[in-house]
């Protein structure tokens, strides 16, 4: 296994770890929103559940490009 290798199924991985994040955020917004919270309450939620997204974008974008690299420098 090469370095390449390594580096493609890191990527993978942090990708797939990113988008584990993306749905969990939206199951938290429609598990929110089932719970019928007052707008205080809600808002606190969705001002977690929006850094949780972005970080888990962050994530899934630095694992798309782990993979690219390793598939360009690997060829």
């Amino acid at each position: 296994m090469s370095v390449f290798d390594i580096v493609i199924w890191a990527g993978a991985a942090l990708t797939l770890a990113g988008l584990t994040g993306i749905l969990w955020c939206i199951w938290a917004v429609w598990r929110a929103r089932r719970q019928g919270l007052d707008e205080d309450a809600f808002r606190a939620r969705m001002q977690r559940v929006v850094a949780v997204n972005m970080a888990a974008l962050a994530a899934s974008v630095l694992g798309l490009m782990a993979v690219l690299l390793g598939i360009m420098l690997g060829n």
